[in-house]
């Protein structure tokens, strides 16, 4: 990970990543409940293309139980590291399908309270193309 003005260890920012993603794609609704407890704010929002948002927990919980339904077995990885500087944040990630397939890939861009939790994702989805 890179950063730049080192207010927050590198491993708390990864592990805050990487169980947002695991919440993301847990299927099991307690689970997946106890994850974005541990990393979201409770007011924490994302936003990716296809949705306009989901706030709070139980919004966050509620897209997640979608995707799952939508993409049984699917699961998400970081193929990055994390960057950031002061309270903002990017990484790569992938969508990975049961069978190991990556079905999905994007970036995602964040904000961090001062408790390095979450506040907000920005999901882009496909990967950044030369000009």
């Amino acid at each position: 990970m890179t950063t730049t003005d080192g207010t927050t260890p590198a491993p708390a920012i990864t592990e805050t990543v990487d169980a947002h993603l695991a919440a993301y794609g847990e299927p099991d609704p307690i689970r997946r409940s106890t994850l974005i407890a541990s990393v979201w704010a409770p007011q924490g929002a994302l936003v990716d293309p296809p949705l306009d948002r989901a706030a709070g927990h139980g919004g966050l919980d509620a897209l997640f139980a979608a995707v799952q339904s939508h993409y049984p077995g699917h699961t998400f990885r970081r193929t990055t590291d994390v960057d950031r500087h002061h309270e903002y944040a990017r990484y790569g990630w992938e969508m990975v399908a049961p069978d190991g397939a990556v079905a999905l890939s994007g970036t995602d861009v964040v904000e961090l309270d001062v408790d390095g939790r979450l506040v907000r994702v920005v999901g882009f989805f496909g990967d950044l193309v030369p000009v």
